[in-house]
């Protein structure tokens, strides 16, 4: 690994960026997904709120006049654990509902209470609940943060962190509901997506048109390998990456920008998604010089 010492005219930032930029990955001590989570480290000072933020018309947010049983229905078709509320418009926003204390509050109206206080253990009766009571007069609601677009996702990290609230609101200049940013969102800028049991298992490889393969940045190299009929050979290169998006991260030293084109290893790679956290989505087809040269050696 290379040696990495602060000067008197660099800070170690700066030393570890030299390092992670001029290292020859074949000698390196680290994985390709350590030097994509250092790099990641160093880009956080460089990524603001609004280059992370959910859009405003993909936002999954309830009214607070939402009653208790709509409101399940609502996280059960959104999959989410935590949504903004508003009031008539995402432009008037109240705070935020946790599932969990929603839960709890069913939980404790349907236990229900003794003369003594105490509730009948192990004991619900949900016919107890008002499922009709609307959200705002059931004093559920959380404080949320609101945040300026150019925010910089360190700095909203540390004040999401020191108030102990997992999600804000990025309001623009107007006062108007840009989007949605939450902690998980910037925690995946260093070590990729954060996925839980209930996530849908997307096919990472599939067929697309002309005989282009269609590739999630997760799709593993020997999938992908056997797919080809075994002519894949990208050790190489790098033989510790494991994944398609590793290998092109190592390839390129940073994540590639949408649209960008990579020739090699005998394809051509596209990229299809992609934001300045990660790869999400390639497309492979075998590559026009070596069409070529096959041609004209047939």
């Amino acid at each position: 690994m290379a040696s990495i010492k602060r000067t008197n005219r660099g800070s170690i930032r700066e030393d570890l960026s030299d390092a992670l930029a001029q290292h020859d990955i074949h000698d390196s001590d680290l994985t390709p997904e350590e030097r994509v989570m250092l790099n990641n480290i160093l880009r956080l000072q460089d990524v603001r709120a609004e280059d992370l933020m959910v859009a405003r018309a993909e936002i999954v947010a309830a009214d607070i006049r939402t009653t208790l049983g709509e409101l399940l229905v609502q996280f059960e078709s959104s999959g989410h654990s935590r949504m903004p509320v508003y009031d008539d418009t995402l432009d008037d926003p109240r705070g935020m509902i946790h599932i969990r204390d929603l839960l709890g509050y069913i939980t404790k109206a349907a236990a229900g209470k003794r003369r003594n206080g105490k509730s009948a253990a192990g004991k619900l009766d949900l016919t107890k609940v008002d499922l009709e009571k609307e959200l705002g007069k059931a004093n559920l609601v959380r404080t949320v943060l609101f945040v300026p677009p150019s925010m910089m996702a360190a700095d909203l990290m540390a004040r999401m962190q020191a108030n102990r609230i997992q999600m804000a609101l990025v309001i623009d200049e107007y006062g108007g509901t840009e989007g949605l940013i939450s902690l998980e969102d910037i925690v995946e800028i260093i070590v990729g997506d954060i996925e839980d049991e209930h996530d849908d298992e997307d096919e990472l490889i599939r067929t697309g048109e002309n005989g282009a393969m269609i590739l999630d940045a997760k799709a593993e190299i020997e999938d992908i390998r056997e797919m080809l009929g075994g002519k894949f050979n990208v050790e190489d290169h790098d033989e510790d990456a494991e994944t398609i998006g590793g290998v092109i991260f190592s390839l390129l030293g940073r994540v590639p920008v949408k649209g960008e084109l990579i020739d090699a290893f005998g394809y051509e790679f596209r990229i299809r998604d992609a934001d300045p956290r990660r790869i999400r989505s390639i497309e492979m087809v075998r590559s026009k010089k070596t069409a070529a040269r096959k041609a004209k050696a047939g």
